[in-house]
């Protein structure tokens, strides 16, 4: 069971940056930051992999938000910049393995909530 422990949520003004962290009690194949707003569907936002960081982002959050990890802490980041609006979610963090070449995310993190006022 890989534990997930997500922080670095709050309130902020459009514009502006915030940084989400998320430790994993180990390392699977991949982590992915994901996002769900009221009356919205989650959505994967960024997603990297330990070995080699891979990453890629959906086309909401490209050239803003930047997904990084410390191999050595076991903790993968979410540098948000230009935060707007519609960035105003629960974000959560998930630890997955690829199966089949697809990635499968089977370890979920509590939530942060991220405001962003206009």
């Amino acid at each position: 069971q890989v534990q997930l422990v997500e922080s670095g949520g709050g309130l902020v003004q459009a514009g502006g940056s915030l940084r989400l962290s998320c430790a994993a009690s180990e390392r699977t194949y991949v982590m992915g930051w994901f996002r769900q707003a009221p009356g919205k569907e989650r959505e994967l936002v960024a997603h990297i992999t330990w070995s080699g960081g891979s990453r890629d982002y959906a086309d909401s959050v490209k050239g803003r938000f930047t997904i990084s990890r410390d191999n050595a802490k076991n903790t993968v980041y979410l540098q948000m910049n230009s935060l707007k609006p519609e960035d105003t979610a629960v974000y959560y963090c998930a630890a997955g393995a690829l199966v089949a070449g697809v990635r499968k995310y089977s370890y979920w993190g509590q939530g942060t909530q991220v405001t962003v006022s206009s």
